[in-house]
């Protein structure tokens, strides 16, 4: 089976035909990270710089209405100069443990952030995914949530944290992944239509195991190595 992927310029921003609350991100450069991120021979130093420099760049461009104040500040040739600086302090929600990978940029990228982790694994009986990890702050009346899954491939998990997330009251959650499905952008949007997605790739199909293809296999192995066997240690 051959799946072409597109490389040519289009528009940045939301979609309409596809989804309004979807952007894939239409650049060169984020275009030739994602190729080189997909390659089966990236190894993992390589692989962990891409995500590293593709999560900076997805975090720019889904986070360019950042709350800001005005400061009066002195250059080397000029006094009382009025600039702007980030006033917005976000938090940074990765979905473990593919999504740690995506958090170190983000915090490069954004001046103020907190980070709660979550983390899911999945039950071999029902196939549900199941919470291990819940560092969530009960309350998150007037914060903007940022949340971080490198691979939306189901949409399972990624609407069960943006459920948890919307139980506590956010001002806005927005996704951040490298790349999505378009079955699980479909099944994502049942739970929640009018979350913001911003990705690199939208892909055109998964696999019978659930992998996303043409994808780039399992992004947390290729981040970290295999896991380890108990799944309660995961």
């Amino acid at each position: 089976m051959v799946v072409s992927i597109t490389s040519r310029r289009m528009p940045d921003g939301p979609m309409p035909d596809i989804d309004p609350y979807l952007s894939v991100v239409r650049h060169p450069v984020v275009a030739d990270r994602l190729c080189r991120l997909r390659e089966a021979s990236t190894d993992s130093a390589a692989f962990r710089r891409l995500v590293s420099e593709l999560s900076a760049l997805l975090c720019y461009e889904a986070l360019d209405d950042l709350g800001t104040e005005l400061r009066r500040i002195d250059t080397p040739v000029a006094d009382g100069v009025e600039c702007s600086v980030v006033a917005e302090n976000v938090l940074v929600v990765p979905i473990l443990r593919a999504g740690l990978g995506m958090v170190p940029a983000i915090q490069e990228t954004l001046p103020l952030t907190d980070v709660a982790h979550v983390g899911l694994r999945r039950d071999e009986a029902t196939l549900e995914s199941v919470v291990y990890l819940n560092a969530l702050p009960a309350d998150l009346s007037g914060r903007r949530v940022v949340v971080c899954d490198p691979m939306l491939a189901t949409g399972g998990s990624l609407a069960k944290v943006c459920t948890m997330v919307a139980d506590r009251n956010p001002a806005e959650i927005i996704v951040l992944c490298l790349i999505a499905s378009e079955e699980g952008m479909a099944n994502f949007r049942q739970a929640h239509p009018r979350v913001r997605v911003t990705c690199a790739g939208l892909d055109p199909l998964l696999n019978e195991q659930g992998y996303i293809v043409p994808g780039l296999g399992d992004a947390g192995d290729r981040l970290f190595g295999p896991p380890p066997a108990h799944p309660a240690a995961l």
